[in-house]
């Protein structure tokens, strides 16, 4: 019997040790899935297009979602990549506008129409921009300006 009682009263001095090194594996993991599956939204900008100046202007938060296009000072209209070429007609900007609304309906993001106008171009070619958008289904603008003279 004094066999068992010491078998109990050793039993409740030893302490439960827990391995905390598979714990510290999944937290890295858990580190590194977020570290590469979130990525940043990068707007590329067109170096021939100079926005306007807008002392009140500020960063938006979000910056997903947006679909770039370029109006130059001579009223050629570009998308994001400008290798790719101009939109020359109406139908060139609604397939493009559309192509990316589709892309950003699907992964959860509101498509918006990110307009970067140059000062010096005239309003015709921003108002067929945006209505060649609205064709599309995208009927929130952001129009693009600088907060400080460049």
């Amino acid at each position: 019997m004094s066999n068992k009682l010491r078998e109990l009263s050793a039993r409740e001095e030893d302490e439960a040790k827990m391995d905390m090194s598979p714990m510290i594996d999944m937290v890295f993991l858990l580190l590194v899935f977020f570290i590469v599956v979130s990525t940043p939204m990068v707007v590329k900008m067109d170096a021939k297009v100079k926005p306007s100046v807008a002392y009140n202007a500020k960063q938006p938060e979000e910056k997903r979602g947006r679909i770039v296009v370029n109006v130059r000072s001579d009223g050629t209209i570009y998308p994001i990549d400008v290798e790719d070429g101009p939109l020359e007609t109406d139908e060139d900007i609604t397939e493009y506008v559309k192509a990316f609304k589709e892309k950003y309906d699907n992964q959860g993001f509101d498509p918006r129409l990110h307009l970067r106008g140059d000062r010096e171009s005239v309003f015709k070619y921003t108002r067929k921009v945006i209505k060649a958008a609205a064709l599309a289904g995208v009927d929130s603008v952001i129009f693009s300006a600088f907060d400080f003279e460049n």
